[in-house]
């Protein structure tokens, strides 16, 4: 059987950009799946937001992500990249992160250079590590990937913020050499810092867009042309469905039923699984009946 980092490793050879939305439930990891997505990202802002209604500033702890992971993993045939922050700790509960995130069925991990506890990057107030530091995370999991963990490294640097696009370069680059698989340096600003860090740290690439973000929204084929291989949508389903949560409790508030804006129960139930369930009941029924 093709493991899932295999698959991944495989649509991530191929000649596009491909649009990758991101979760944060097995029921978002599964309707994106059921759309014809290829893979997907389990986005840690909207695990945040989610699973214990609060920002994306350190507070979920590893084993509530790596909870989460297994559920998102489970529910969807898809490869998923996993949202590993800093590592949780020192070089050793990175290795750790590593084999975890490996063992719940993520195809990649992503391991960034953020100063504990991280915040999300496009936010304020977020620091980096030195280089050492930062390089030692990824060397460790590069470890845990060459010992035996069956997972992709996505080495991120936040470093473009406070130190420049220079520094984001160095570090990308190094990341590359380290031995990670995939390169991503967040939020540059501009097309032309775009397609300067593609050109100068050559590898896999990964774009975050972000509505209202520091990173220009532009479209695969655009981002594709710049050099980049896939591009995140970490908060677009979430920001779309507490927009539309938030529409349909204002129907309610004013004495109203949002029926206009639900979707079929038929639909819903076979979205959910029930259509899958009950055929799987059927063959189990007695044939004596």
């Amino acid at each position: 059987m093709t493991s899932q980092a295999a698959k991944l490793r495989t649509l991530l050879s191929q000649d596009t950009c491909h649009a990758m939305p991101c979760c944060w439930d097995g029921l978002s990891a599964k309707m994106i799946a059921d759309a014809g997505f290829s893979f997907t990202f389990m986005s840690g802002f909207a695990v945040s937001a989610t699973r214990i209604g609060a920002p994306d500033t350190g507070l979920v702890s590893f084993g509530e992500m790596l909870d989460q992971g297994r559920n998102i993993c489970a529910a969807t045939p898809i490869p998923v990249i996993g949202d590993g922050d800093t590592g949780y700790g020192n070089a050793l509960n990175v290795r750790r992160t590593v084999d975890m995130y490996a063992r719940a069925g993520f195809a990649a991990v992503m391991i960034e250079d953020q100063l504990a506890p991280k915040r999300c990057g496009h936010t304020k107030g977020k620091l980096v590590v030195e280089r050492a530091e930062a390089f030692n995370r990824i060397k460790a999991a590069v470890d845990a990937r060459n010992a035996g963990a069956d997972i992709m490294i996505l080495a991120r640097t936040d470093a473009r913020h406070g130190h420049g696009l220079d520094e984001a370069i160095t570090r990308a680059k190094a990341f590359s050499d380290i031995g990670a698989d995939i390169l991503f340096v967040e939020a540059p600003q501009s097309q032309d810092e775009m397609a300067r860090l593609t050109r100068e740290a050559p590898g896999i690439h990964m774009a975050n867009i972000v509505e209202g973000g520091a990173t220009p929204m532009l479209s695969p084929l655009e981002l594709h042309q710049l050099g980049y291989r896939f591009a995140a949508y970490p908060l677009t389903l979430l920001s779309a469905s507490m927009r539309a949560i938030a529409q349909a409790l204002r129907e309610f508030r004013d004495g109203k039923h949002p029926a206009d804006m639900v979707m079929e129960f038929t639909e819903l139930r076979r979205i959910v699984g029930f259509d899958d369930y009950y055929a799987a009941e059927k063959s189990y029924s007695d044939s004596r009946e």
